[in-house]
């Protein structure tokens, strides 16, 4: 299990998240993010906590998206299977989302949401993932933004499947991060 406390002068979170299916509980104050939240955590089959609040809707969503790609960095096994892919239907919606788990932090992808694509945007930046979220056709943007989170989701669960050797043709990777000449760390989000 990973734990983030971020505190900023626009948010405060407290998040925990494990690679293995456990309670999910999300409380932001913006009910459609509780709501992606809990729909991300159900379909990559993450245990997932997550208390915030913000001064404004779009720090709130940003913030948590940070603070869930950073802590979920830290469940990405050594040996991941590393890539996922899905495409999801939502009624007149459909969706692909694939994901390289292998550290290249990139995102690709529209949505007729600008909050949510800054969301999945922010979450695979943090979590040092490559995502790509394709909108195949919808009209609805609950539906679309729904289906690419469950998308995105489905992919992940396959990303984080724990495999027998390190999915690389570099073969494993090691780096060694000091912050301010102290012990190991990270900082990161913005």
């Amino acid at each position: 299990m990973s734990r983030i406390s971020r505190r900023t002068g626009e948010t405060v979170i407290d998040l925990e998240v494990t690679r293995q299916e456990g309670a999910i509980e999300a409380r932001t104050g913006e009910p459609f993010l509780d709501h992606m939240l809990v729909t991300l955590a159900r379909y990559a089959g993450l245990g997932l906590s997550v208390r915030a609040e913000g001064d404004l809707r779009h720090h709130t969503v940003e913030d948590v998206a940070i603070a869930l790609g950073l802590a979920l960095q830290t469940e990405v096994p050594a040996k991941a299977a590393r890539y996922g892919s899905a495409t999801v239907p939502m009624d007149e919606a459909l969706v692909l989302a694939a994901i390289d788990v292998g550290g290249r932090a990139f995102y690709a992808g529209r949505l007729p949401s600008n909050l949510y694509e800054h969301f999945l945007q922010s979450f695979a930046v943090n979590l040092g993932a490559t995502l790509h979220v394709k909108v195949i056709r919808g009209r609805d943007r609950h539906h679309i933004v729904e289906a690419a989170v469950k998308a995105t989701g489905l992919a992940l669960r396959q990303a984080l499947r724990e495999g027998d050797q390190v999915f690389s043709t570099k073969g494993a990777v090691e780096i060694e991060l000091e912050v301010g000449g102290s012990a190991p760390g990270r900082t990161g989000g913005g």
